[in-house]
């Protein structure tokens, strides 16, 4: 790719992990600080016969909360993408279940293909994924 193409790529995946990352934290903040929230989704969870509501409902809402942490600075950004296509696979699994159609399947599938783009590709040369493989760590 030619580099001029290469930084804009880089700066279009920076755009997404900070987007995304701050929508997914900002998603589930009011479950993390309030049990009443916290309760509010356990009881959509239910409604939607998600196994174990209880243990789901942290589940999901911390999953979301760590893959937001680790999208904002590219840090782990593969391992992230795929923790985001399991949470909403099995978002998509249980909404249509219950008869969602695709348009409203569209917002929780989109974010399958995103983690996996980002699981496949990485988080781009913006990122302390980058900065830790050029200091030599396994990881990056």
């Amino acid at each position: 790719m030619p580099s001029g193409l290469s930084r804009f790529h880089d700066l279009t995946l920076l755009a997404l992990r900070l987007f995304l990352g701050a929508f997914l934290i900002y998603g589930v903040w009011d479950n993390i600080t309030s049990a009443a929230r916290m309760a509010e989704f356990e009881q959509f969870l239910t409604s939607i016969r998600c196994p174990l509501p209880p243990v789901s409902a942290p589940v999901s809402v911390w999953a979301q909360f760590i893959v937001g942490v680790l999208l904002i600075p590219g840090l782990w950004t593969r391992w992230a993408g795929l923790l985001l296509a399991a949470n909403f696979v099995a978002a998509v699994v249980l909404l249509a279940g219950v008869g969602q159609d695709f348009r409203q399947l569209f917002p929780p599938a989109i974010l399958i293909f995103v983690g996996l783009c980002l699981a496949s590709g990485g988080a781009g040369a913006l990122s302390l994924d980058k900065l830790l493989k050029g200091r030599g760590h396994r990881y990056a």
